[in-house]
């Protein structure tokens, strides 16, 4: 029998209904479009969906290939990218570089910097926010003259379910 997570527990990585998750995701969604004027197509909406179906980063191929399967689209990969890259723009997804591949972001319309813990077993991502984090790493970058455009911080370890299960 599997003891039950501590509270402490981030989200993605105990029992919850999902799909809480995505609606709330696609509402923020429509909300920040809305406010900013920007146009949520059917296909970027989808798209974002499919991005928050799961706690595991998705790549644009898998994406692509849900698209084809399940929905019956024959979207192309440039079609996938450019739904990628609005939502990527517009703060609703991260985009995870050693894995490449995206997940939704927990706080759209937030000015934050990405800080990831990611399962090397089950792929699982956590979004953390931490301003001292990002706070640290540009101060770092300034000590050496570097201009900091962007950042995501990926911490790559087990998660409490895969190390409760080894």
């Amino acid at each position: 029998m599997l003891k039950p997570l501590p509270a402490s527990t981030p989200l993605a990585c105990r029992p919850h209904d999902h799909s809480r998750c995505v609606s709330h995701a696609l509402a923020a969604a429509e909300t920040l479009c809305a406010g900013a004027g920007l146009r949520l197509t059917p296909l970027r909406k989808r798209v974002l969906e499919l991005v928050w179906d799961s706690h595991k980063p998705l790549g644009a191929y898998d994406i692509l290939a849900v698209l084809s399967a399940a929905d019956g689209r024959r979207a192309a990969p440039p079609t996938v990218y450019r739904a990628l890259d609005f939502l990527l723009e517009h703060g609703l997804v991260h985009r995870l570089a050693s894995l490449n591949a995206f997940i939704g972001c927990n706080h759209p319309g937030e000015v934050h910097q990405g800080q990831f813990l990611i399962c090397r077993q089950c792929h699982t991502a956590i979004e953390l926010q931490h301003g001292e984090i990002a706070t640290a790493v540009l101060a770092s970058a300034q000590r050496v003259g570097f201009s900091v455009e962007g950042q995501t911080v990926e911490i790559v370890g087990l998660c409490a379910g895969c190390r409760e299960a080894a």
